[in-house]
């Protein structure tokens, strides 16, 4: 048995399929894949494939209709816009799942001060989310799934609304962040060269199936203009508009 094979399955979709409640069609058929512990994977698609059906289900938001799926219990998202709380701080936005999980001071202020150092925004503690451009936004609410110490982070198109060098610099903080902490990732996106970008391995959805995965070995800092990532975005290409 080879080293791969040997570390620990963190996610395993046996035969998943999923219906949504007064639809006819399904969302997802007959969905088998897993990811290893520790491995950063990009479920990638057009929009309405099944992917981000497929994220709920590993966050427990949907539940499988068919199927097996097995998964940790301690799993945290992070998704589109941030999804703050207005009337929060980015402090008590941060703290809340914190609270939820019953940790109180002196732990409780110096997990939240951790994160947001983190993903350097500790100078924003005290605002609120008006104040906050949306890189920023976006900053908080993946401290806010970090701190929680989750198995498993989700992150729904978290990058799709913010400007190109803030994506940049989110990207590589992301990458940075997966490499110190060894968190199990699953990041779903429908920019191809997003997925080159980050991670080990591209799950392609489309029409609610898996039709291919992509086994990512270029090393980091991955950029676009190099040509071995443009070589394996053309050859993603060709399958994702097939």
């Amino acid at each position: 048995m080879d080293k791969e094979n040997k570390i620990p399955k963190k996610i395993i979709f046996e035969s998943v399929s999923k219906i949504y409640v007064g639809e006819k069609d399904e969302a997802v058929t007959d969905v088998s894949f897993s990811v290893q512990e520790g491995e950063f994977v990009c479920l990638i698609g057009p929009s309405g494939c099944g992917k981000t059906t497929i994220l709920k289900m590993i966050a427990n938001i949907e539940q499988p209709t068919t199927g097996k799926l097995i998964k940790p219990a301690n799993v945290s998202m992070s998704f589109q816009f941030g999804a703050l709380f207005p009337w929060l701080t980015v402090f008590e936005n941060v703290a809340l799942g914190l609270r939820q999980k019953g940790i109180k001071d002196p732990k409780l202020t110096h997990e939240v001060h951790k994160y947001l150092t983190l993903m350097n925004i500790a100078e924003l503690s005290e605002k609120f989310p008006t104040d906050l451009s949306g890189g920023q936004k976006q900053r908080v609410g993946i401290a806010r799934a970090l701190a929680v110490e989750p198995e498993v982070l989700l992150l729904d198109e978290p990058f799709s609304a913010l400007d190109a060098i803030t994506t940049a610099e989110l990207h590589d903080d992301i990458i940075k962040i997966w490499k110190e902490t060894g968190k199990t990732i699953v990041l779903v996106s429908h920019i191809i060269e997003e997925a080159v970008s980050l991670g080990e391995r591209i799950i392609l959805v489309k029409e609610g199936k898996v039709r291919e995965e992509f086994k990512i070995n270029l090393p980091y800092p991955r950029r676009e203009q190099e040509t071995d990532f443009a070589h394996l975005v053309m050859k993603i290409r060709k399958v994702f508009f097939a």
